[in-house]
């Protein structure tokens, strides 16, 4: 779309500018041709420096944004941008090359494999397995019955996904309208899964808003486990049955979670952190440590807060 069709549609005032849009993305990394927007004033730090050749914001904030980069004002920008979305929502079917199989993989007959996408050398491609247009699978790849690669997602080598487990299915992302309808902001980004991680059964890996959900090299993840949209998973990570991750959290190297422990969203777990069974994580953890509890606390801490408990309710 063009920029001038773009303020058009979202009723903002007239412009000229008949620059080719390509997409949306954050503040952060929109490049010119992309569209980026401010809902959240703990972003506005970031305007100075955008590169975005339009940004979705309200008016008293338009002053923030570098010389060239138009304002497209807005007294809902993420209600905005959410109904934009659905313009740069990929096709299902995008392609007409087929797929290219590397040499020794095997496909059974019931797996079915969208136009563009590529598969490596020495994979198992197992029955009911499905993967999206414009994915990548790297080599030595075991993908077990109905596994689930939505498109444009991208896959290493020596990965091991076990049977329904979804990658790349929608984050949960929706704007709301005053009288409580919820509009779909489409997902438009994908999941990148590095060598060497182990995905249990019945599992989900949302794709990114924008950019890229990330699994980092040699993690493991347990059946049933929920990871959502825009989250980065440190290298060598543990995630337990039934562990979750709202959307955009990081997770440093090393993290463990134990089962039904669970992340608010937009948060940062320092490196090396252990999160015992339920722990609720509400706030980012900068020093690595051993944590338990809702509210979450030091493990030792909720150890004795626990024999205090029980001593009370003894007498």
């Amino acid at each position: 779309m063009k920029l001038y069709e773009i303020a058009a549609f979202l009723g903002c005032k007239e412009i000229t500018d008949t620059i080719e849009i390509s997409g949306l993305n954050t503040l952060r990394e929109a490049v010119e041709g992309q569209i980026s927007f401010l809902s959240d004033s703990k972003y506005e730090k970031e305007l100075s420096d955008t590169r975005a050749s339009a940004v979705v914001l309200p008016l008293s904030k338009a002053h923030l944004l570098p010389k060239g980069v138009v304002a497209l004002e807005s007294d809902e920008p993420y209600m905005s941008v959410a109904l934009l979305s659905k313009h740069f929502a990929k096709p299902i079917r995008s392609s007409d090359s087929a797929p290219v199989i590397g040499e020794g993989t095997h496909v059974y007959p019931t797996a079915y494999i969208e136009n563009g996408a590529r598969i490596g050398a020495n994979c198992t491609i197992m029955s009911g397995v499905y993967i999206g247009a414009e994915s990548v699978i790297g080599d030595n790849v075991i993908l077990y019955p109905n596994v689930t690669v939505y498109r444009d997602c991208m896959i290493g080598s020596r990965v091991m996904i076990h049977a329904g487990t979804v990658i790349g299915s929608d984050g949960f992302g929706y704007a709301h309208t005053k009288m409580g309808e919820h509009i779909k902001l489409y997902q438009n980004g994908n999941v990148v899964i590095e060598d060497d991680v182990e995905i249990g059964a019945n599992s989900t890996v949302d794709c990114a808003v924008f950019g890229s959900t990330i699994i980092k090299q040699g993690s493991k993840i347990d059946n049933l486990v929920q990871i959502g949209h825009n989250c980065v998973v440190g290298e060598h990570s543990i995630l337990v049955s039934q562990s979750g991750l709202a959307g955009s959290t990081t997770l440093g190297r090393n993290v463990v979670m134990g089962g039904q422990s669970a992340t608010a969203g937009h948060l940062s777990i320092a490196p090396f952190t252990t999160l015992a069974a339920r722990s609720g994580v509400t706030k980012s953890i900068t020093n690595k440590g051993v944590y338990s509890g809702f509210p979450l606390m030091e493990h030792k801490l909720w150890l004795r807060m626990q024999a205090k408990l029980a001593k009370i309710v003894e007498s």
